[in-house]
């Protein structure tokens, strides 16, 4: 539970959804859905249950579209305000991209400013073909910090990420795609039963393994000082240590299909 409707969870099966719930202002963010938003993905993180999260808007005009501009004298009109905007922003923003399972943006519409620097928190990001994308950061004369830019060229590449602030305009779908941003382009009408079926697939694998791989995958990322071997390495061992790893094999010479418990 959280203390906005602004922001909605749910569950189904092994899957988890966010959902960012302000669609009559393109679901724009205020400083109470930032705060719900990383409250929301720590309750995930303790639910056993819950193997993958799906990340996604209300309606069908947006993924989020940034910065609820209309809560700004309210919430960023002081420097008191900003620092504990700025402070949920990097709760949300770091509760998504911390999180030990893998997490999947279901991309509809407008992904923009602050919609863009939550998308590249997941892990996989899917969209809808009228999807539109941009950070309009140079158009407002904003700055904008390192781990957000990071993030974005960790994905895209110098070149790209370049491009996407210099110019701050919004590109579509295809373009997305071909510089790396998105995993996959939908028709939208398939968009909803092709994130869960995919997700399902990711669920139905030992969570172990998968979470080993997003557990090295993001310390290759690291500057090399800064990388956590031994976790690496204890994953991996757990993986072979767990009855998921029996389950696997009995699985496979019985020609059927797993059934992981995540131990």
């Amino acid at each position: 539970m959280t203390k906005t409707d602004k922001m909605l969870s749910k569950k189904d099966g092994h899957l988890g959804y966010i959902i960012f719930n302000n669609p009559e202002r393109h679901n724009a963010v205020s400083l109470e859905m930032w705060e719900a938003c990383g409250d929301l993905i720590n309750q995930f993180e303790k639910d056993k249950d819950v193997r993958v999260v799906i990340i996604t808007g209300a309606g069908d005009k947006a993924f989020v579209s940034g910065a609820d501009i209309s809560k700004f004298e309210e919430e960023r009109s002081s420097q008191a305000a900003v620092e504990r905007y700025n402070k949920a922003v990097d709760h949300g923003y770091g509760a998504v991209a911390k999180f030990s399972k893998p997490t999947i943006a279901m991309i509809r519409g407008y992904c923009i400013g602050g919609g863009m620097g939550l998308a590249t928190c997941c892990d996989i990001r899917i969209c809808s073909d009228n999807s539109k994308f941009g950070v309009p950061a140079a158009k407002l004369g904003l700055g904008y910090s390192y781990p957000g830019v990071k993030r974005l060229a960790d994905i895209v590449g110098p070149s790209f990420t370049k491009e996407i602030f210099y110019t701050a305009r919004q590109f579509d779908a295809e373009e997305a795609r071909i510089m790396g941003l998105v995993n996959r382009v939908v028709p939208s009408a398939q968009l909803e039963t092709y994130v869960r079926d995919y997700a399902n697939v990711i669920a139905g694998n030992a969570p172990m393994t998968v979470d080993s791989i997003k557990l090295i995958t993001n310390e290759i990322y690291k500057d090399e000082s800064r990388r956590n071997m031994k976790a690496c390495d204890d994953a991996v061992a757990a993986c072979f240590a767990s009855n998921d790893y029996k389950e696997g094999r009995a699985a496979f010479m019985a020609k059927r299909k797993p059934a992981f418990t995540g131990s």
